[in-house]
Formats: C-alpha cells, structure tokens, sequence
C-alpha cells in the first residue's frame, strides 16, 4: 500500500510516502515560507529523488486540522487536486492525531499542544502505550484548564508542539504529576505520520472523495471571531 502525506498546518511543511509501513520519502521544512511555495516543488523532489510513479498511490492522506487557516487551505487544495488528477481517494487526518502518532509507544500519556493564541492550545490527549487510542479528541480549550484537566488524571505526560515554547512556563509551574517534553525530531508535526496513521484510516474505510475532502478548522477564523467581539461589544453599548 502507498500513501502520500501532506503536512501545512503550521510553519512545518512536509510531505512523505509511506509503503507498506515502510517510509520510503519524506522532506520536511520548519521556515518561514508559504506553503503554496514549498509544498509541489517538495513533492516533486521526492518523486525525482526516488523514482516514484504518483498513479501507484492508493490514498492522499492530508493533515486536516486544526491549526493555520491558511496553511490547512494550501494542503486540502494540493490534496485535492492531487486527488482529482489521479483519481484518488483522500483520508483526513486529524493534525492533533498525527502529532500524537509521533510517540507511538509512548509510556506517558501524549498530549500535542498547537499555539492557537490568547492562552488557547489545540490539544488533545492520547495513549500510546499499547496501541493508539484517543482519550481527548481535537479541540481548542485554555491552557490552565488543559494543565487542570491532565493533572486530574494523575499518570505521567509529554508535551510536544509549537505550544511547548510558548507555554513551557506556565506548564512547569502548574503541572503536579510528572511530564516531560519530546525531543525535537518528534516535536513537530511530519508527513511521515500524517501518511503512516493515514494508512490504518485507509485500511479501516475513513476514506473521501477529492471533492469531499475539507479542512476542519475547529473555529472560526480570528479576523471573524474580532467582528463578532466588536459586534458584540457595540450591541451592549446601543442596549
């Protein structure tokens, strides 16, 4: 089985194959540049690199959300017309799902942290010890309530995600079971995992249409939220 990945839900850029289990190609950049820049002229590499004919693949895997607006719109949309070129299937991954795949096997309980601002992470909790399974699906929450919640659960966690360095702080001050941070070639999102979990979604039929396929951003755009707020704020005044 070949599955391509695609990774742009944050600064990281990243694309794979992954045969059989086997990660046959994977080029991953963490820079500030567009994804619409770097994402096609990656895949390309890869494709001259090793050889590889597209029209082998059997599913796009896409890094679905939560995480940049912006960056989930230029992965669905190359996803996409991958898919519709090919006429391939497509397998949304959840991006807080792939980030926690990263640590398979993992003792502690894995919780990936994205900065969504104003003390917001997307997070979600997973077990990883025996298999992967989800205890907390993706979703946007506080990072004291995160920082409450995994306390209460009272076993062993690793933090990894572009949140770590923001709320590194905040989380060693709070936290009152053990933790820890993941390393760094784990820290970060990979289309090497985005294509790995990918496959058993394939596997298990989580499969759509290129024309299916759609970005779950969690919630709404910022600039949408700040008009609602304002709106808002301006209905209480006129009241």
């Amino acid at each position: 089985m070949n599955i391509l990945g695609i990774e742009s839900s944050s600064l990281v850029a990243s694309v794979a194959i992954v045969t059989d289990q086997v990660v046959t190609a994977e080029y991953t950049v963490n820079f500030k540049k567009t994804h619409s820049q770097t994402l096609l002229p990656m895949l390309d590499e890869v494709v001259k690199m090793t050889g590889f004919d597209l029209e082998t693949i059997d599913a796009i895997a896409v890094s679905a959300g939560p995480g940049s607006f912006t960056g989930l719109r230029i992965g669905s949309a190359t996803g996409k017309g991958l898919g519709l070129a090919l006429d391939k299937p497509m397998v949304s991954v959840p991006t807080i799902d792939a980030m926690a795949y990263n640590l398979y096997g993992c003792a502690s309980i894995v919780c990936p942290i994205m900065d969504a601002r104003r003390d917001q992470v997307y997070t979600g909790i997973y077990e990883n010890k025996d298999g992967f399974s989800i205890r907390k699906e993706s979703c946007a929450m506080d990072i004291r309530d995160l920082i409450q919640e995994l306390n209460e659960m009272g076993e062993a966690v690793i933090f990894l995600g572009d949140g770590v360095p923001v709320y590194k702080k905040q989380i060693e001050e709070a936290m009152t079971v053990p933790f820890s941070f993941a390393p760094a070639h784990v820290s970060r999102q990979r289309g090497a995992s985005v294509a790995a979990l990918g496959s058993l979604y394939f596997e298990e039929g989580n499969i759509v249409t290129a024309a299916e396929h759609a970005p779950d951003y969690l919630r709404k755009p910022q600039a949408e939220r700040e008009r609602e707020e304002q709106e808002a704020k301006g209905n209480v005044l006129n009241s």
